[in-house]
């Protein structure tokens, strides 16, 4: 029995860049280019989350039919895979202008991909699923570990260290979408310090931090951890 790819799993995307022959085209409505329903799809997924988007709310967008998008997607996890891939593109991993060292790199790295999450959060969940795998983001793996293998890494400690950082901005992500400061602070603030002294001496640090320093501050800490191995 033939077992159907997951959409965004490393079969789906060799079966989708695979070419096959151009769907046919019959009476009625035109056709339309697969790039420019990716777009439409992630911009409605910006405008009204994940949960309310359908190929129906793609197709009305378009102002074509569901039947139109079936000859593209056998379903919406397919839509989503190439909208995670799309938001991908996005991001500028390799840093502009002169020379950068491989701090430099796997900084700009961090920092790019976490805005391109910022600007597209409802794209998280379906991001998790897969280890992505599409254009755009072997794209992106090809120049963040060629530029690391130029500055001397080795090719393990490389692919390691590109690992490390993506897990570490995703789950960052994760984490903020979630994060309620004020409600967590006032909660930290109730609690008994005679059962709970640690959290009362440090409440206020743990929620006045701001995400974009305690990012940076983490993102620090694992370049720093970095080094030390490359010292070695």
């Amino acid at each position: 029995m033939t077992t159907t790819p997951a959409p965004g799993s490393p079969a789906w995307w060799t079966r989708r860049t695979t070419p096959a022959p151009a769907p046919r085209r019959g009476r009625g409505r035109p056709s339309l280019d697969t790039d420019q329903m990716v777009a439409t799809a992630l911009r409605l997924i910006d405008e009204h989350g994940v949960q309310t988007f359908s190929l129906r709310t793609l197709a009305d967008a378009l102002g074509s039919s569901t039947a139109t998008l079936y000859r593209h997607f056998a379903n919406k996890d397919e839509i989503l895979a190439l909208t995670v891939d799309l938001a991908l593109g996005e991001a500028h991993t390799t840093p502009s202008g002169g020379p950068a060292e491989w701090r430099d790199v796997l900084s700009t790295m961090g920092h790019q991909l976490r805005a391109v999450l910022a600007r597209h959060p409802s794209l998280l969940p379906t991001l998790m699923d897969h280890v992505p795998v599409g254009p755009n983001a072997l794209a992106q793996r090809e120049r963040v570990l060629a530029a690391l293998l130029h500055h001397g890494l080795p090719p393990a400690l490389a692919a390691r260290a590109f690992t490390a950082v993506g897990h570490y901005v995703i789950g960052f992500a994760v984490q903020q979408r979630e994060f309620d400061g004020p409600p967590l602070a006032d909660y930290y603030g109730r609690l008994d310090p005679a059962t709970h002294p640690a959290i009362a001496a440090t409440a206020e640090s743990l929620t006045a931090i701001g995400p974009d320093d305690e990012f940076a501050f983490g993102l620090g800490l694992l370049l720093d951890g970095l080094a030390q191995q490359i010292d070695r």
